[in-house]
């Protein structure tokens, strides 16, 4: 059974410190989000809709410069599997500074790195992990992306690619490339099956399939245009590009294929990774071991980490092949190895998955009675909720336009309640959830009350319009976000 620390109090609302803030404190902080703006690139995001000032974390809680507090279900965008500061990640760190040892090591041997690599093959797929070789790529996952992409190019000789609509994988060019959003020509993109806004127009059993056999044909037509790739990349669950699970049986058929035609079979697991999703691995779900899996995120536990763990058959680099000055972060390897444990021996990853499907269901029931959600999906603590403009001449139309500019209103009026949240999907009209693997009951029942309640206000205020995006003849061709 998991254990989780006793939650603090979550009030209602907004809370503020004692006493009232003074004219020289709001100033200061005015002062911080003025030069912020000025100084940063227009490339900034999440600062844009989060104009907060953190000074402090503990757990699910952000507490602003100006004594607000906040409860954070972006949660680094998936980063802090155990919430901030978490007393056994910053044990971690302060037994590496206090013990002398050298931060910096490039990729040299260490006790600190012995022990996560230990431990984080003790988390993997049995059959992976017997035979697996690992490569640190640097602090990010785009970083891993790139690399897992090097290795399946170097191991086959070959150079295409096969990725899917609505992907993300990351910022950097190889990265983009691959993802929903940037044509490449090596790049062959693929139709990622859905239920509400399935490309084939079916859905369920029936819409995976036709996307497996669209990927067959694809490979062993030779008309087609498409060579053999050196690999194919996929997401478990989509995260940015809306919160769409993958079928377990499209899942099932793409290991298959892949492995039936000598293709290697990649699963970014950079944010479904280390308990989100319900199981310790998104692909535990479906049973399925791919050749590579790419890892950010929540194993470095909450610092810069990035691994690639792979079978060793495509072991085919040459010394100095994929390097990187920071990929022997010793901080994050100790905070990693202690989250990595913790979830692990507490079982977060079961707990994840029973708590989801509770505030998943309560969603659900949210929407019955608001015609503004189109659609309730996620797996573990790894949610979405799809904001739609229904057709006031066709209420109960199936596939209603997304409406972007509510879902910024949701987010706002969130936030005026205390609780941070992201939004993402094809035109950034699904709010997500990403709350730590440590949220207690009271602190979901705290949350979702508060997206409740901004969900009522923001509708009540919103006035329907022309939406910014129509998709109802449009699946799957939007950009990601």
């Amino acid at each position: 059974m998991a254990v989780i620390e006793p939650a603090p109090a979550v009030p209602s609302t907004p809370q503020a410190r004692p006493g009232k803030r003074t004219a020289a404190e709001g100033s200061a902080i005015e002062g911080i989000l003025r030069r912020q703006s000025l100084r940063e690139s227009a490339a900034r995001t999440y600062a844009r809709s989060l104009p907060i000032v953190p000074v402090r974390a503990r757990g699910l809680t952000i507490e602003g410069a100006d004594g607000r507090r906040y409860l954070d279900c972006l949660s680094g965008a998936g980063t802090l599997a155990l919430g901030h500061n978490h007393p056994v990640v910053l044990e971690a760190i302060k037994k590496v500074l206090d013990s002398g040892a050298p931060l910096h090591v490039l990729d040299l041997a260490t006790p600190v790195k012995d022990a996560f690599t230990t431990e984080l093959f003790a988390t993997l797929p049995p059959t992976l992990a017997d035979d697996a070789r690992i490569q640190f790529c640097g602090p990010a996952g785009t970083d891993a992306v790139e690399a897992a992409l090097k290795l399946v190019r170097t191991a086959t000789g070959r150079s295409g690619l096969l990725s899917f609509t609505g992907a993300y994988h990351g910022m950097t060019a190889g990265a983009l490339d691959a993802s929903g959003g940037a044509p490449d020509v090596r790049v062959t993109r693929l139709p990622y099956p859905q239920n509400y806004r399935c490309p084939f127009g079916v859905g369920g059993e029936r819409g995976a399939e036709l996307s497996a056999r669209w990927t067959e044909n694809l490979l062993d037509d030779p008309k087609s245009g498409v060579a053999t790739p050196a690999g194919m990349i996929l997401e478990p669950v989509q995260g940015e590009g809306g919160v769409i699970p993958a079928p377990d049986t499209w899942m099932r058929r793409m290991r298959e294929i892949t492995a039936a035609r000598s293709i290697p079979l990649i699963a970014d697991e950079v944010q479904t990774g280390v308990g989100r999703t319900g199981t310790f691995w998104a692909v535990e779900h479906s049973g399925v071991v791919p050749d590579v899996m790419v890892l950010s995120k929540a194993i470095g536990g909450s610092l810069p980490l990035a691994v690639i763990v792979y079978r060793s058959e495509l072991d085919a680099w040459e010394p100095g092949a994929h390097a990187g000055t920071f990929r022997g972060n010793q901080l994050a390897m100790a905070a990693g190895t202690a989250t990595l444990a913790y979830v692990r021996q507490n079982r977060l990853a079961d707990r994840a998955a029973t708590l989801g499907a509770r505030m998943l269901g309560r969603l659900q029931g949210l929407a019955a009675a608001h015609p503004c959600i189109g659609d309730v999906r996620g797996r573990g603590l790894m949610i979405g909720v799809e904001l739609v403009a229904p057709d006031t001449d066709d209420p109960g139309a199936l596939d209603p336009p997304v409406d972007p500019a509510l879902a910024v209103a949701v987010q706002r009026a969130c936030l005026d309640r205390g609780l941070i949240v992201e939004l993402g999907g094809r035109h950034s009209g699904v709010v997500r959830l990403l709350p730590p693997l440590t949220l207690s009951d009271e602190q979901a029942e705290a949350v979702l009350d508060r997206f409740a309640d901004a969900l009522a206000a923001a509708e009540r205020a919103h006035r329907p319009g022309p939406p910014a995006y129509d998709t109802r003849h449009r699946n799957d061709t939007g950009p990601s976000h």
